[in-house]
């Protein structure tokens, strides 16, 4: 039986939420030249996958994290992916602004969080890091205790895992980068041979050799 990372990397690619384009890279926010780009806003709207996510997330939270009291999702990818798991699992969930508003309250947190409750993140990729570890020090800076994230898809990169483990920040991902190279060549959504250029970017981001290999 295929493992949980292989049967969810199979649903993203089943759904197109995976483009791979090594000839032709996307250019990240940050400004990395990526030869893939994972959207997974597309889960939402394929029911068979974004059951198998859910549940795959819910029981990552029950696993890793049996403390949860709970969810609070990044925005704006997460919030989804939150509040359909702390249905399934009965847990209270509210999300994590960018930045606090403008008007109103000010509020950066939606939803009640008080001062020590035990929350587990919810977040819909990785990669460097930095958008999720921003929103475990607005938690942490209102007095949550953060056990962790659980995410859907990891990049693996070094500069992320370093980031999250300098930050004591224990992250649980459905799939990876390198699962998803490897079962895109086995279902010939990409040639063997690009399989070893993902590999070389996810290794090293910042040497773009891999775009000419």
């Amino acid at each position: 039986m295929d493992s949980q990372e292989r049967q969810i990397a199979k649903h993203l690619l089943s759904i197109k939420a995976v483009f791979f384009r090594p000839q032709e890279p996307f250019t990240w926010a940050s400004g990395i030249k990526s030869p893939v780009y994972c959207d997974n806003r597309l889960i939402l709207t394929a029911p068979e996958a974004r059951l198998a996510v859910e549940n795959a997330l819910a029981a990552t939270v029950r696993s890793a994290y049996p403390a949860c009291e709970i969810l609070m999702g990044t925005s704006t990818a997460g919030i989804a992916h939150a509040a359909i798991v702390g249905h399934l699992m009965g847990l209270p969930m509210g999300y994590v602004r960018s930045s606090a508003k403008d008007h109103g309250r000010g509020n950066q947190i939606e939803g009640r969080l008080l001062p020590g409750q035990k929350v587990v993140v919810i977040e819909d990729l990785i990669s460097t890091g930095g958008s999720v570890l921003e929103v475990v020090r607005v938690l942490r800076d209102a007095g949550a205790e953060v056990l962790g994230v659980a995410s859907i898809f990891t990049y693996g990169m070094k500069k992320g895992l370093e980031r999250l483990a300098a930050e004591k920040v224990k992250n649980v991902s459905l799939t990876n980068f390198d699962v998803i190279a490897r079962v895109a060549a086995e279902t010939g959504y990409i040639k063997a041979e690009d399989v070893v250029r993902l590999l070389a970017f996810r290794d090293n981001p910042s040497d773009e050799s891999w775009i000419g290999a």
